[in-house]
């Protein structure tokens, strides 16, 4: 424990080795040697160490939670993964890391809700966790893992279905950008040069190709089974692949509806309420839904691009993460969650100062710009709800991009403030210009801070100020992961009562509360402290509802001491006994005759 904490996984492997040859039949040094693998990157050996850990300690909450911990890094096990963490959670639901287990899994699937219960129930249990703090922030910002179109649960390969995504991606992404310079081609030929119908042929052309890349990319695909269940997690999978279909619609109803500019003669008289009749060119209509096609085909990456960025930036609740961010000691990935969800913020009030820079101009009322005070009050709700009293300077001397657009937004809203001043206290016309062209100066600064934190990000591979650069706190912090500690061991006087006693009870829950039952004797005690026992049916069944026993005896020789052993109980159909894993022992003395309650005196 020592070097796993001092971060030696080398020496932690070795000296769990050592631990495991003296004492084979003990599951704490296979939990070990897991844990010390798992930081090696061993993951196929740290499994099996775990499984080993189980197979000694069947009702050990964790050896199923190191277990339960390893499996859902392999593909195609979340769901062993989740049962070991139910399992870990079942038999130890006052220990916190279970809980956490259980979080970690739900929202590695998408599952926002199940996962901030669990992260709330291990934080009832401890605090201090700086994962469950972490993670349940995560939570509240609707986080996805980078590989969301993927299901955990799936049994597939994740790279088959990553290979199929990168297909769709691909082939959405060829065929927009093919269309788009095929229909400037065709523009170019039909109007300029007046080849309508060669135009038109050739657009037709395209179309062969279109099939072309969309056979090519299909054959890449070797999982269409799950392309349904991918395109319902992915969000911007869907819409990339719907867009393509959209502009292969636009594209073929461009070349339907191509203008003959120079033979347009027809017209059809339009009629307005209240208005004289007037003549329209039929080329003007036709036109003008020709030219939406046309931006349809040219800029629909744009508006896409535009969505996202909106969309990402009003997902989720950034201030109620940014104040689990803050609620425990500062460390690198609570660092950097907490930089990422400021950009956020960032972006959402970028957003709402530019809806108030239009309001004015919809609403014909310069007045309405004062409502730019609006920004900075919302800052400051951020900064007092978002636990940043003593964070943002220390956040902003290491994100300079970050400390500029929040000073850009600032300024932004006291400029915006001015123009809606200007009217009301009969200020220059000047100043008014000025201001609005301040505004929009420093909203084009955000996007540049923006742009380069990006661009230098990109450059050495860091986290750059997007959604994608939230990670999940996977034992980040000093604190050691629960399942580090030490089994439960039984002193020689308690196998001793334990191995020779005839008056072994076990107390244990059924439907009708609280239940003992006379076990005549205990057959076994492991070298690990495991208790092996023939009981009734009854408790049988009341371990399959709720495993947590206890077992109690008395000192068989002497009567001096009394032992209670507080564990897990799992039914061994093979051997036909109760297999009972400690978690705490109980030792007391009977009291001796001294220590007897004297009699009240009658009168």
């Amino acid at each position: 424990m020592a070097r796993l904490a001092r971060d030696l996984p080398e020496g932690a492997l070795e000296a769990a080795g050592e631990a495991v040859a003296r004492d084979p039949d003990g599951e704490w040094g296979h939990r070990l040697a897991s844990l010390a693998l798992e930081r090696l990157g061993r993951d196929s050996e740290a499994v099996v160490a775990a499984q080993d850990a189980v197979r000694l300690a069947p009702g050990s909450w964790a050896a199923r939670l190191r277990l339960g911990s390893m499996l859902r890094r392999l593909p195609g096990r979340w769901r062993d993964a989740w049962n070991e963490a139910r399992q870990a959670v079942r038999f130890a639901p006052e220990q916190p890391d279970p809980h956490v287990l259980i979080g970690d899994l739900a929202l590695v699937r998408g599952d926002h809700r199940q996962a901030a219960s669990a992260y709330r129930a291990a934080l009832r249990r401890d605090e201090e966790h700086p994962g469950a703090r972490i993670n349940l922030g995560l939570a509240y910002l609707r986080w996805q893992r980078p590989r969301d179109h993927h299901d955990p649960a799936w049994t597939v390969d994740p790279r088959e279905t990553g290979r199929a995504r990168r297909a769709l991606t691909v082939w959405s992404r060829q065929v927009r950008m093919l269309l788009a310079v095929a229909l400037v081609a065709v523009a170019v030929l039909a109007f300029w040069y007046g080849l309508r119908d060669e135009a038109r042929i050739g657009g037709a052309a395209v179309l062969v190709l279109v099939a072309a890349v969309t056979v090519r990319q299909c054959r890449r695909i070797a999982v269409w089974k799950y392309v349904p269940g991918m395109l319902a997690r992915d969000l911007w999978l869907s819409v990339a692949v719907s867009v393509a279909l959209l502009v292969v619609a636009a594209y073929a109803a461009a070349l339907l509806t191509l203008p003959a500019w120079s033979l347009a003669d027809e017209v059809v008289p339009l009629v307005s309420a209240g208005a004289a009749p007037a003549l329209v060119r039929w080329d003007d209509i036709l036109g003008g839904f020709w030219a939406g096609l046309l931006g349809l085909v040219l800029f629909n990456g744009v508006a896409v691009g535009i969505l996202r960025a909106f969309a990402e930036a009003w997902q989720g609740r950034p201030v109620r993460a940014l104040a689990e961010f803050t609620a425990v000691a500062p460390e690198r990935v609570g660092r950097r969650d907490t930089d990422v969800t400021l950009w956020i913020v960032a972006a959402r009030l970028w957003f709402l100062t530019a809806a108030l820079v239009v309001l004015p101009l919809v609403a014909a009322e310069p007045r309405a710009a004062l409502a730019g005070v609006c920004v900075p009050v919302a800052m400051l709700y951020v900064w007092w709800r978002g636990g940043l009293r003593s964070r943002l300077g220390e956040i902003l001397r290491g994100d300079w991009g970050l400390a500029v657009a929040l000073a850009a937004l600032m300024l932004s809203s006291a400029a915006l403030v001015v123009t809606g001043a200007v009217p009301t206290l009969g200020l220059s016309p000047r100043i008014g210009e000025r201001a609005w062209w301040t505004v929009a100066g420093t909203l084009a600064v955000v996007l540049l801070a923006f742009a380069v934190r990006g661009a230098r990000a990109w450059w050495r591979g860091s986290a750059g100020p997007w959604r994608a650069s939230l990670v999940l706190c996977e034992g980040c912090g000093p604190r050691l992961p629960g399942e580090v500690g030490p089994s439960v061991g039984l002193g020689a006087e308690v196998r001793r009562a334990f191995t020779y006693s005839r008056g072994v009870v076990l107390s244990y829950t059924d439907a009708g509360g609280p239940r003992t039952l006379a076990v005549g004797a205990v057959t076994s005690v492991s070298r690990s402290g495991e208790l092996r026992l023939n009981a009734a049916e009854e408790a049988w069944a009341a371990a399959e509802r709720d495993p947590r026993v206890a077992v109690f005896v008395a000192d068989p020789l002497e009567r001096r001491f009394w032992a209670e052993i507080r564990g897990i109980a799992l039914a061994d159909p093979v051997e036909n006994v109760l297999r009972v894993t400690p978690k705490h022992v109980l030792v007391g003395e009977y009291p001796g005759r001294h220590e007897a309650r004297a009699s009240p005196r009658r009168p």
